[in-house]
Parts: structure tokens; sequence; C-alpha cells
């Protein structure tokens, strides 16, 4: 059986500033690895390539009994929505696509899409928008499944501050984590639903969202997910009224889709459906088996962040409906809701050019 193995990236160990650099100095390489690729080339355009022989399956370097070797980074530490990759890892299918596959956790949440569109991992862990955000920018990444087909972060209010809709959090403090696509849905949300989006008091809080609203800091947030900032302050004794976003104006895009760039889908597509093919039958194990599963997936936690077991039941017991494809296979993406997100992005200014949608996503 193969083995993964966590290892947290190298960038832990580098001072603050030269880390504040990094990200700067990789997207000024990524026009020359874009140039390196060859947009006549099958896989960049989205054509199925074949799958790699046998003999080719051991080409790659460090695998072990001639597997070929795969890196995926995670969009965050180890959590019940990654129960997928360990279960194809305990039971045996990466081995049976003779594949070895490590996985590596970002130092930073935003590290994921650069490294995967610089070269420095195969595959990535990255969200919907942000894939579509990067295209705009000719950072030449793609979209190869999506996992999580539905929101997750929603717009959270504390259950007794007599907020009972997004329009009502007109005039109030809301707090969001310093993303710009965060504050464009709480905008559009507050819209939607009859208020007035230029009187909210926007408070960038970071990470600090559990505590931005368990303390009465600020009256909402936005960048919370239901599957754990949710469970969490309910947990702590902070029940909350959360608001889907599909439901006040924004398009219901995929939360987590896996990512590689477009030079990686030339050189590599065969190994990529081989990951993705052991990855359905991971999925399956987990909706078949999902007790086994959060075993797994809490018997590889990181060391320093620490899972809460009965959080990580909760959260894929929220996590399962909202990752099943239903007739489609895991992983199928639907090129209308590309097509809607790529244009709510424009409509609100988070598109740095204009994006060709069907470069975006391939289909294996």
């Amino acid at each position: 059986m193969t083995t993964i193995r966590y290892t947290r990236y190298l960038l832990s160990g580098i001072s603050k500033p030269v880390k504040l650099l990094l990200p700067a100095l990789l997207l000024c390489m990524l026009p020359v690895l874009a140039g390196c690729a060859n947009t006549d080339n099958p896989a960049a355009s989205g054509s199925p390539a074949a799958a790699p022989s046998t003999s080719e399956a051991g080409a790659g370097t460090g695998a072990k009994g001639g597997a070929h070797k795969l890196t995926i980074m995670l969009d965050w530490y180890p959590n019940a929505v990654h129960s997928f990759l360990y279960a194809a890892e305990a039971e045996g299918y990466f081995a049976e696509e003779g594949l070895e596959v490590e996985i590596q956790m970002p130092a930073d949440t935003n590290d994921a899409l650069k490294l995967v569109a610089a070269g420095k991992v195969d595959l990535a862990l990255s969200y919907q928008p942000q894939v579509l955000m990067a295209r705009g920018e000719q950072i030449p990444v793609k979209s190869i499944a999506a996992l999580v087909r539905h929101p997750l972060n929603h717009l959270m209010v504390a259950a007794d501050s007599g907020i009972t809709r997004p329009g009502e959090l007109s005039g109030k403090q809301a707090g969001y984590s310093s993303v710009p696509l965060y504050e464009a849905m709480l905008n559009t949300m507050v819209k939607s639903d009859g208020g007035d989006p230029s009187s909210l008091k926007l408070v960038d809080v970071g990470y600090e969202l559990i505590p931005a609203l368990s303390t009465g800091r600020v009256d909402g947030i936005m960048g919370g997910f239901i599957n754990h900032e949710q469970l969490i302050l309910e947990q702590e004794g902070h029940p909350v009224r959360s608001f889907n976003p599909v439901d006040y104006g924004v398009p219901d895009y995929y939360e987590l889709v896996l990512v590689a760039s477009e030079q990686g889908l030339q050189d590599s597509q065969g190994f990529y459906q081989k990951f993705v093919d052991a990855i359905r039958k991971g999925q399956q194990y987990v909706a078949d088996h999902p007790d086994e599963a959060l075993k797994l997936l809490l018997a590889h936690q990181e060391d320093t962040a620490p899972l809460d077991e009965a959080i990580e039941q909760r959260s894929l017991e929220i996590l399962l409906p909202l990752m099943d494809a239903g007739s489609q296979p895991f992983g199928y993406q639907d090129s209308a809701s590309w097509e809607k997100v790529n244009q709510w992005l424009s409509e609100n200014g988070l598109l740095a050019a204009e994006v060709d949608v069907k470069n975006a996503f391939i289909n294996f």
C-alpha cells in the first residue's frame, strides 16, 4: 500500500517579511511558465488524453514500487472535507491506479493556487471563484473536479440578534476575512434582500471571525463556513442564524474544486485521470462508511491543528449531500455553473480581464 506523507510547507520556517514577498515572486514567474504551455495540445483545450501505460506509470521520481508520485496541496489543515483522500489511501485506491500521493499543508490558505500554477505541486484544492479570478490575471490554472458543489460560506448573525434577514444588516457592522469576494457576496445579499449595502460598516477581522461574532464586536460575519465556524460557535454556546448566499442573489458556486496547471495537464493528464478515478472510489467509501472514514481522518490529523471529533462528525454529515453529484460522477462540473459565476464576478468587478469560461475547467 502506498503512503501519504504530511509535510508542512517550507515557508513555515521563513520569516514573515520574506513570506509576504514570495506570492509576488511566484506571480512574476507565471508568465514564463504559461509561455511554456502548448495551447494547441489536447489537454490545454479540454480534450481527454490517453491514460499512461503501465511502463509510463513508473516514471515518477521518488515513487515506491514503480508507482507514479503526485503531490497535492490542501486548502487548509486536514478536516472532514478531505476524508475522500484518506479513504483513497487507506483502501488502496491510489495504489490500484499506480499512484503514490503526497499531501502537503499550505503555510497560508492562499498558497495552494499559486503553487500549483508555478509547478511546485501537481494538484491543489481551491475554490471556483478564485480559479476564475486567477485566470482573469492570466494565471494558467484549470479546475479538474468539483468536490463541494454548493457554498459552505454563509452570512452568520447571532441567533438572539434580532436580525432575521440579510437586508436587516443595513447600517450595522459586518466582519469579513480580508477577501474582496466576501465583501461582494455580502453586498449582493443585502441588496438582493432590499437593504442598503452602502450603509454597511465593514470590519476586516482577518481570521478572527468566531471571536468577532461571539463577543459582539460585529453584528454579522461573512467568511464563516457552516461546517466549521457555525459548529464551533454553537458548541461554545453562541448559536447563530445563517443565510445561504444562493438564496440572496449570489450564484450557486462550487465551494471546493481540484485544480491543476495547464502545463501539468499537458504533461500528466493521464495521471490526473487516475487520481480522479481513485478519489471517486474514496468518496464513495466515505458515503458508504462515514464512521470508518471519520476514524481515518482523525488518525491523520495534523498535530498543530487537532480536530474535535464531534465537530468533524457533524461537518461530515453536512458535507456529504453537498458533495453528491447525483446521477453524474463525483467531481462532475456543469458549464452553466461556470458561466453564471463568471458573469457575477464580472458584474462585481472581481475579474482583472475577460475570462473564457470553457478553458477554466475540464471534466474527466
